[in-house]
């Protein structure tokens, strides 16, 4: 069993990573890692110091077989297209913000008329699609794996234009008996945990409209 207290007291993370809040907690830990909880955004999260490093994280991301040709992949992915789809203008621009390597969400706006821009840090790392504005951005099972939430964030703020919309796919924390459970945390790639109270702190920070689609698709709108 990890020690973490002893953990505590070397660790490197003494704010939280998307809010950064310094109001921290113990939340739980098993045989491999420790996890922290922000009082204040509510966010869930990884002691930094058990993080993989860049080249081992791509080594298990390098495992995923996304095949844009594969109709159950397109209908996971269309929980979070459709009501995206519903709510914007024809001929939108969009980016598709940690696509993997092999986009498909992307090749689904396409085909309904929208312009999109690809960025993954390791796939597709072109920074010049990061200096434009769109009028939609979508990260599907991304802002779990982000070891710089807060910084992303921001980023995704400037990107979106007035009246945009974010959207989101990730599954949320429900309590601490339910996250002992949960086969979601035992990714080792997966290191921030987001519940609802999480993206309506977010959204009221933020000025943003917030919807929830079902378990785990998230809808935020810029407003101004």
């Amino acid at each position: 069993m990890v020690c973490f207290a002893s953990l505590f007291e070397d660790v490197i993370m003494d704010h939280c990573p998307l809010c950064s809040s310094s109001r921290l907690q113990y939340y739980y830990e098993d045989k491999h890692r420790a996890y922290l909880q922000c009082q204040q955004c509510d966010l869930v999260f990884v002691n930094s110091v058990q993080r993989l490093d860049a080249k081992a994280e791509k080594a298990h991301y390098d495992l995923h077989e996304n095949d844009p040709n594969d109709g159950g992949y397109r209908t996971f992915l269309s929980r979070v297209a459709d009501p995206v789809i519903k709510r914007i203008e024809s001929n939108s621009e969009g980016l598709d913000f940690g696509c993997g390597p092999g986009p498909t969400l992307s090749l689904m706006f396409e085909e309904q008329g929208h312009k999109m821009s690809l960025y993954d840090i390791y796939y597709y790392p072109d920074t010049e699609v990061l200096e434009r504005t769109y009028d939609f951005i979508t990260a599907t099972e991304v802002i779990e794996h982000l070891y710089h939430p807060g910084r992303i964030w921001q980023q995704w703020l400037n990107l979106v234009k007035p009246g945009g919309w974010i959207g989101l796919m990730t599954k949320m924390v429900i309590d601490v008996e339910a996250f002992a459970r949960w086969h979601y945390k035992n990714d080792p790639t997966h290191v921030v945990f987001y519940s609802r109270n999480t993206f309506e702190y977010l959204a009221e920070r933020d000025k943003l409209k917030l919807e929830f689609i079902g378990n785990d698709v998230i809808l935020l709108r810029k407003i101004q």
